[in-house]
């Protein structure tokens, strides 16, 4: 697939087929999504992959915790700020629920900082377009981490260790429909710096610098005339 069709084909799907996903499959993805970059090389992530059985269970035990109306997790980190500023706000959507056929759990050391989790998310990008590459979906969650001590009943993950979010991965069930999201206009979120960007901002200036020439011309003029009265 080409990388082009990859990002643009690239959404989060919430309707899987019963289909399940080969293990081949998916070290074939984590192998070569570990070449994402990755300041000084510290390679941050911390990934768990379920499938079968011990997805089931958790799955079971995530719906039956939501059922009884239990009180979510304490959050490790702010998933959105309180007041989500424009145009940030009117972007963000909402979305149901799904099934899949496998469930992939990414976790940070809570020591390491800022720069350490966008390299998870560089991680899981290239997760997502290399699962495209194999004909399949997924759909990340942060949602997970409201119930990370359900998952960590079903990963037990070491002490020290933050989920950042959960993904869903597997074959689109093409009967599911679905909304496409847009995305905001390319003049809304780049700024080009170059030739002739510079060319047009000289042009205003130069047209600036001249209107005020002009209109300094006309006081000075307006100023003497007035002195003839």
């Amino acid at each position: 697939m080409d990388v082009y069709e990859a990002v643009k084909s690239r959404r989060a799907v919430r309707g899987f087929k019963d289909q399940p996903v080969s293990r081949e499959v998916l070290e074939r993805v984590l192998s070569a999504a570990a070449w994402s970059p990755s300041g000084s090389n510290i390679q941050p992530w911390n990934t768990y992959v379920l499938s079968g059985a011990p997805l089931v269970e958790l799955k079971t035990r995530a719906v039956e915790r939501v059922a009884h109306g239990e009180p979510w997790d304490e959050r490790q980190y702010e998933m959105y700020p309180p007041a989500l500023k424009s145009p940030y706000g009117e972007r963000r959507s909402n979305f149901g629920k799904e099934r899949y056929s496998a469930a992939l759990f990414c976790y940070i050391d809570r020591d390491l900082g800022r720069p350490q989790w966008a390299d998870v998310g560089m991680y899981l990008q290239t997760i997502m377009l290399l699962l495209r590459a194999e004909g399949l979906h997924s759909c990340p969650q942060m949602a997970w981490s409201q119930v990370r001590e359900t998952v960590a009943e079903v990963l037990s993950p070491p002490e020290g260790l933050i989920l950042f979010c959960g993904m869903s991965i597997g074959y689109e069930d093409p009967a599911v429909s679905y909304t496409r999201t847009g995305r905001a206009p390319l003049d809304e979120t780049v700024t080009f710096v170059d030739d002739s960007a510079l060319a047009a901002r000289a042009s205003e200036l130069e047209q600036t610098n001249h209107l005020h020439l002009s209109q300094n011309d006309g006081m000075v003029g307006l100023t003497r005339y007035d002195g003839q009265v």
